[in-house]
């Protein structure tokens, strides 16, 4: 029985490292494990291919001690060689009344946030850069660890 099922975990494992999975992922730490209104971290990634479609993701993690069941934030967003930044606010929710809704191994949650429903297409070719802002009337947040963009092409 052991056998059977270590050689079907393999064969799983081959096929899925067979398939690519086109990604970019930045995660940055925030300072001291809180994060405030002034740390806003700036995400910078490079689009080759505008005919593709991408879905765009917040990440962010927290530990079980955060003390809010969303989060706002605000991302501002610039396209290649442009100087004007646009800005978009979201509200994340983050937990029920009753549990996280992240993935969480002890007091450490990690959530992945779909931004936009539709796909998203880039425009033009080049370095994007997006920078992220907690939007909270408390700050800073306390036991945000992390928090990043998420990019997969969408095949």
């Amino acid at each position: 029985m052991t056998v059977r099922i270590f050689i079907s975990t393999l064969l799983m494992l081959i096929l899925f490292g067979c398939a690519k999975v086109e990604l970019f992922e930045k995660v940055v730490f925030t300072p001291n494990q809180q994060w405030s209104n002034s740390f806003q971290p700036a995400i910078e990634f490079d689009i080759q291919d505008t005919t593709s479609m991408y879905r765009l993701y917040f990440t962010i993690r927290h530990a079980d001690a955060y003390a809010f069941n969303n989060i706002w934030i605000k991302l501002y967003s610039k396209l290649p060689g442009d100087s004007i930044e646009r800005q978009e606010r979201y509200e994340i929710p983050l937990a029920t009344e009753k549990r996280w809704l992240g993935s969480g191994m002890g007091d450490v949650y990690d959530h992945r946030v779909l931004l936009y429903k539709d796909p998203v297409k880039f425009s033009k070719k080049g370095l994007y850069t997006l920078r992220l802002e907690q939007d909270m009337r408390v700050d800073p947040l306390e036991y945000v660890f992390n928090v990043g963009i998420r990019i997969e092409k969408v095949n």
